[in-house]
């Protein structure tokens, strides 16, 4: 049976890849968001909704 991961029994290298991402995550979409208003190519847009989205997960710990 699969075991539900808990973010206080992730191990230790797993935290730190998470935080790591947490702190690159905001000015890598900034940088995406200004990207899509000089250049908006339809990949853009998909990207900086990925990259949003992410954000929204990482900070709201839904992964």
């Amino acid at each position: 049976m699969r075991r539900r991961y808990n973010r206080y029994t992730l191990p230790s290298w797993l935290k730190q890849v998470r935080e790591v991402g947490v702190q690159i995550i905001v000015p890598l979409s900034v940088f995406q968001a200004v990207r899509t208003v000089i250049f908006p190519t339809s990949f853009d847009v998909l990207l900086l909704a990925i990259l949003i989205g992410l954000a929204l997960a990482l900070h709201y710990e839904w992964i």
